[in-house]
């Protein structure tokens, strides 16, 4: 048995009255995934679990079967573990976001305006990031001497403090859940050491403030990257194996070090896609190619796409709607054609067999360019999976099921497994 995810990241969301009342799942020309939808069975499953944050970190390894209250540690280390980043049980790890704040005597002063800095580009964001760890090293010496800063993609870092101080007790806040809000109510809090990170955020605006690249994106009309802001902390976490735990080997496609530190952990090998980003300017085609071609190397291939979720962070429904259908098009069509060449078993019983699982991490809400804790949508097609209502892909069409999973972390059970006893095992 073949077996493919398509992850449209954030992808879920309201009805938006910009849309006739329609989710962008709705207004989304999807032709593709209604055919296998109506097809096969569409419902709905908990993929944030009671106590946690609607988060990819969370909602992505419960959906792969990892049950976060036995596995989560923080977002962080999962992508450090991405990045190579080696650690051991006593330091801890943090993300660095590179975001733009609103400026000293404007009427947005004290306020979150991005996540992404604009979206910064890779170039620009390590320069800033090695800047920023000279200024530290330079005005906070002995704190600074702790701490190790690795750029990741774009606006993303990874921040280690190696010197054995705990954070256990340090609550921190995501900067995309407080978007246009007054950010000082969400800085790090809870223990001596949470005053530690909030030193060195304050030191971050004193820096990239006035660096000659913020000068120059604010004269092009872009926003700088005019502050640092440290949190989803954790230490590295310990995983089985996918192998271990399904008998499957697998590959993943991101744009996202998170999912690629994911991918790592449970010890699925990274597969390379040229031409990728986390935007709407990123390479669906390639995306789909990708996957069709690992197809013969491994049982299952992981395909997510980060598009739909930074759109609906920028509150832009009209591209949130645009990356939907270029998913559709680009790669959720091609993948479920390629996968017919492996067959149907129920009509030809020695076809190898496929299934294919579509379904957002998250609900990412255009409305207040947060995540949100709903169940999503799922949709599952191919061998041996059938429904006697035929329903087309939406929120609302999956709410109206009988079919609702919780915890979110059987899903993957499901997928695998369900109604295949007679399946034949290689």
């Amino acid at each position: 048995m073949k077996y493919v995810v398509i992850i449209p990241d954030g992808g879920a969301d309201r009805p938006l009255p910009e849309l006739n009342g329609l989710t962008p799942f709705e207004a989304a020309e999807m032709p593709n995934l209604d055919a296998l939808a109506r097809a096969g069975r569409v419902g709905t499953v908990a993929t944030t679990p009671p106590g946690f944050g609607a988060g990819s970190d969370v909602c992505t390894m419960d959906l792969l079967g990892y049950e976060p209250r036995l596995y989560h540690t923080g977002r962080a280390p999962l992508e450090a573990a991405a990045l190579g980043i080696e650690t051991d049980p006593t330091q801890w790890i943090f993300r660095l976001n590179l975001v733009t704040v609103g400026e000293p005597g404007t009427d947005q002063d004290g306020l979150m305006l991005d996540h992404s800095a604009g979206g910064i580009g890779d170039s620009e964001a390590r320069t800033l990031l090695n800047g920023l760890s000279e200024y530290w090293a330079d005005h906070e010496p002995d704190l600074a001497s702790g701490f190790e800063l690795t750029p990741g993609v774009s606006y993303r870092s990874i921040l280690v403090d190696r010197s054995g101080r705990s954070y256990a007790s340090v609550r921190t806040v995501p900067p995309h859940e407080i978007p246009n809000q007054p950010w000082s109510a969400s800085l790090p809090s809870g223990g001596a050491n949470a005053d530690l990170i909030v030193r060195l955020m304050e030191l971050s605006r004193a820096y990239l403030g006035s660096h000659e690249i913020n000068q120059a994106r604010r004269e092009q009309g872009l926003r700088p990257a005019n502050s640092a802001w440290i949190w989803g902390q954790g230490t590295r976490p310990q995983l089985p194996s996918f192998l271990q735990r399904f008998g499957l080997t697998g590959g993943m496609i991101t744009s996202v070090d998170l999912l690629a530190g994911i991918a790592r952990l449970i010890g699925w090998d990274l597969i390379d896609c040229p031409g990728l980003t986390s935007y709407h300017d990123t390479d669906y085609a390639a995306q789909g190619r990708a996957t069709i071609a690992s197809l013969d190397r491994y049982d299952i291939v992981c395909c997510h796409v980060e598009a739909p979720d930074e759109a609906s962070h920028q509150a832009d429904w009209q591209t949130k709607v645009a990356s939907l259908e270029s998913i559709d098009r680009e790669i959720i069509g091609p993948v479920s054609k390629a996968l017919e060449k492996y067959g149907d078993p129920e009509t030809d019983p020695d076809s190898e067999g496929w299934r294919l699982l579509v379904l957002p991490d998250h609900y990412t809400l255009c409305s207040t360019r947060k995540h949100d804790a709903t169940p999503v949508p799922f949709m599952m097609a191919g061998a041996w999976v059938r429904s006697v209502v035929e329903r087309s892909f939406s929120e609302r069409q999956a709410d109206a099921s009988d079919l609702h999973i919780d915890p979110g972390c059987d899903l993957m059970e499901y997928f695998l497994r369900s109604g295949l006893a007679n399946t034949r095992v290689r």
